[in-house]
């Protein structure tokens, strides 16, 4: 059982930023794909961001390329997403994701929610205009 718990959500005016933090229980950590998802009202829930359990390889959604940065510290257990130049269209509640039972190989698997079996129970982030 791994539970993940997320902190740094808030309100942000348009072009601010905002990091969020996300810190799970896993022993096996380091072995652990990890995601960031959004899901704003009526919508579904989307892929943000991914990361590999080294670090070494990330992933992003077309929306976010270049204003966000997701990273890990695996001494720590934390993996954070780190949001620039924040739009309206960012406000959503966030969610961190743990792969523990897939490794996934590529862009179409890390951006898939079916790829993780644990979740956040999300942090809220608003972006005003």
């Amino acid at each position: 059982q791994v539970q993940l718990v997320e902190s740094g959500g808030g309100l942000v005016q348009a072009g601010g930023s905002l990091s969020l933090s996300c810190a799970p229980s896993a022993r096996t950590f380091r072995s652990i794909a990890m995601g960031w998802f959004r899901q704003a009202p009526g919508r579904e829930r989307e892929f943000v961001a991914a990361i590999s359990n080294s670090g070494g390889t990330t992933y992003y959604a077309d929306s976010v390329k270049g204003r966000f940065t997701i990273s890990r510290d695996n001494a720590q257990n934390t993996v954070s997403l780190q949001m620039n130049n924040l739009q309206p269209g960012d406000t959503a509640v966030y969610y961190c994701a743990a792969a523990t039972r897939i490794v996934p190989l590529d862009y179409v698997m890390y951006a898939s929610r079916t790829t993780y079996n644990y979740w956040g129970q999300g942090t809220q982030v608003t972006v005003s205009s």
